[in-house]
């Protein structure tokens, strides 16, 4: 098939009438008067996979060629790579410009709420700030914030019947004087959050994020062993092992919108959450307004076992393709989540690592009732 490339608009057209009907049952482009445009990934692809020649001024341009007239934006190789592996799967994308009846993106996944009330007196303990930990000498207060709030740790992990002692991490810490169920002999508010946030300096919108939760009834410890800020624990957990006691199936990654991550260690991650059977839930702070991030593409997938044919049913995702190498903040991710809840659509993340082999991971809303942040579960997909 020819495909003709008009270089003063920059795009890819079709102008074969048998060729347009081919492609259109295919879903790919979209008409204007009688020629058909098409992105340039799908006009890569069509070169790439079915050997389709393109044209400029009757000159035969190679696939590089084409591919350099459309890289200015850049990140041209993770999106075409994204389109080519869900096309490979037998399912069709669109360009994001092209109109369908839009849906409802679906409700968020609603969490449950349980109100947190401390009822024991006010203990003192003493803060060490190299170690970002405080102690409570205190045997009886410490054992009971312990067992029934599963505030700090007391006496030896997994075994707290070996010493006396309870042990808060800074969260724990500033919680509890915020609380006002806790002073410090050697320390005030103020010192703990500047010690904790000299070590890091997103330790107040961590500290937000944790206070959240746990004025909700959530217990919140450390997600260290899994990569991620926290693990989760639903209302009424405790730390005694007895019959109803389970392992925590979330773990709660804080990702502000000032902040920048490499995409590798996200999604590294998020693996091992799934490789743990739990749920990878990502926090952004704040309701700033965030960075317009603009979709990829448009998606189509199954129902019933059956591939979406476009001409009969509108898409359920939009996607959002990156590159393993890449770089993404906090604002540019809530910018495509945003973005695509406005088109009625789901966001999918669709990462390309080094060898352009593709991970797709889906995002769906939280809902977390009264709180200010948002909230997003992410979980591994399979097309």
């Amino acid at each position: 098939m020819e495909l003709s490339l008009e270089i003063r608009g920059k795009r890819v057209f079709v102008t074969d009438h048998s060729t347009i009907d081919q492609l259109r049952r295919s879903a790919y482009g979209w008409k204007t008067g009688r020629t058909m445009v098409l992105l340039p990934e799908e006009a890569l692809y069509l070169m790439d996979i079915r050997n389709a020649k393109c044209t400029d001024s009757g000159k035969t341009l190679s696939f590089n060629a084409v591919a350099e007239r459309f890289n200015k934006g850049g990140k041209l190789m993770a999106r075409y790579f994204a389109y080519k592996d869900w096309r490979d799967r037998g399912l069709a994308l669109r360009s994001p410009d092209v109109k369908y009846q839009k849906q409802h993106a679906g409700p968020a996944k609603r969490y449950p709420k349980s109100a947190l009330r401390i009822s024991i007196p006010k203990v003192k303990g003493a803060f060490f700030p190299h170690d970002l930990l405080s102690i409570i000498d205190d045997d009886k207060c410490g054992k009971e914030l312990y067992e029934r709030y599963w505030i700090g740790q007391y006496g030896t992990y997994k075994a707290a019947e070996r010493g006396r002692l309870s042990k808060l991490d800074a969260y724990e810490t500033l919680f509890l004087i915020d609380k006002k169920k806790l002073s410090l002999r050697n320390s005030t508010r103020q010192g703990v959050l500047r010690s904790a946030s000299s070590r890091r300096r997103d330790f107040p919108r961590l500290y937000e994020v944790y206070k959240d939760w746990r004025d909700h009834g959530y217990v919140i410890k450390t997600g260290f062993k899994f990569g991620t800020h926290f693990r989760v624990y639903f209302p009424g957990a405790r730390p005694i092992k007895d019959a109803n006691w389970m392992h925590s199936k979330h773990v709660l990654q804080v990702f502000p919108k000032d902040s920048r991550l490499l995409i590798s260690e996200w999604a590294r991650a998020i693996r091992v959450a799934h490789s743990v059977r739990k749920t990878f839930i990502l926090a952004i702070p704040g309701k700033a307004k965030p960075k317009h991030t603009p979709i990829d593409f448009i998606l189509y997938h199954r129902k019933g076992g059956e591939t979406e044919d476009p001409a009969k049913t509108p898409p359920k995702y939009a996607m959002l393709a990156l590159g393993e190498e890449e770089y993404i903040g906090g604002s540019e991710l809530a910018g495509a989540i945003d973005g695509a809840k406005k088109r009625g659509l789901q966001l999918v993340l669709a990462i390309a690592d080094r060898e352009t082999a593709v991970t797709y991971y889906k995002v769906r809303r939280v809902a977390l009732p009264g709180s200010r942040h948002d909230y997003y579960e992410i979980d591994w997909m399979q097309p």
